[in-house]
């Protein structure tokens, strides 16, 4: 049985609200709380490794264990981008370029020892762990292509969402509209709605500025927080319906 959820459009829009949760809640802790970026990366891939673990000895599909590890790969993949491109002093456009390198590194990797990038048929514990390897360096990619289109490209804050969000909605267009791979797109998607992520939760935390919103890391964390909890237990409740009715129609 696989313990992947359903791709759906409900999934996508978890996904954007747990990458922009995985922001601000990385901003919270490194830089609000002033925790710093080294520690900040090494307490939050402690919390990944720890909720990976978890995840790749269940049995069955949990939607809050698996939101649980989404979410610790992007505040994880938030603390890592900042240490690399600030802390190291790398910039954005060369920590963007490595983390591509090595992504694209993992899914060569991946197609060629499987036979396939699809996360329709994840059943063995190797290539589950090569998904979240992959999701753990997309949302770090997702960090840093978000900091470079909002802060070295010039587009600002708003400017690199509205840019994302038009890739993105070509990238829909293509899933009815052409015959390009759905495996292609999928990671496409997913590795786009990281940097989206990004952008969007710098709008919702930097000050008038600089072009956001000012609610803050506390404050857009909390709506986040919220959201993402709502969305988690309709899911949830709906997986145990289903569970429910599906023996009653088998007799």
């Amino acid at each position: 049985m696989s313990k992947l959820p359903q791709i759906t459009a409900f999934f996508w829009i978890m996904k954007i609200c747990a990458t922009t949760l995985g922001e601000t809640a990385g901003d919270l802790l490194s830089m609000t709380l002033n925790v710093g970026y080294a520690i900040s990366s090494m307490i939050l891939i402690g919390v990944f490794l720890v909720t990976l673990v978890t995840q790749l000895i269940s049995k069955s599909y949990n939607p809050l264990l698996y939101w649980t590890v989404i979410l610790s790969t992007s505040t994880a993949g938030t603390t890592m981008s900042d240490f690399m491109d600030r802390t190291l002093g790398l910039g954005y456009a060369t920590g963007t370029t490595i983390l591509v390198t090595i992504l694209l590194a993992i899914l060569t990797f991946w197609r060629f020892s499987v036979g396939s990038l699809s996360v329709n048929n994840i059943k063995t514990p190797k290539v589950e762990l090569l998904y979240w390897i992959t999701i753990l360096f997309s949302n770090t990619l997702g960090t840093a292509l978000g900091d470079f289109l909002a802060d070295t490209s010039g587009l600002g804050f708003a400017g690199g969402s509205l840019l994302i969000a038009a890739l993105l909605a070509l990238v829909l267009a293509a899933h009815y509209y052409t015959q390009i791979s759905p495996v292609l797109l999928f990671w496409i998607a997913f590795v786009l709605t990281r940097p989206f992520g990004a952008t969007l939760g710098d709008v919702l935390t930097k000050s008038h500025e600089k072009g956001g919103l000012n609610f803050g890391t506390i404050g857009s964390s909390i709506v986040l927080v919220s959201i993402l909890g709502v969305c988690i237990l309709f899911t949830a409740l709906k997986q145990r319906r289903l569970i429910v009715v599906t023996p009653s129609n088998d007799e």
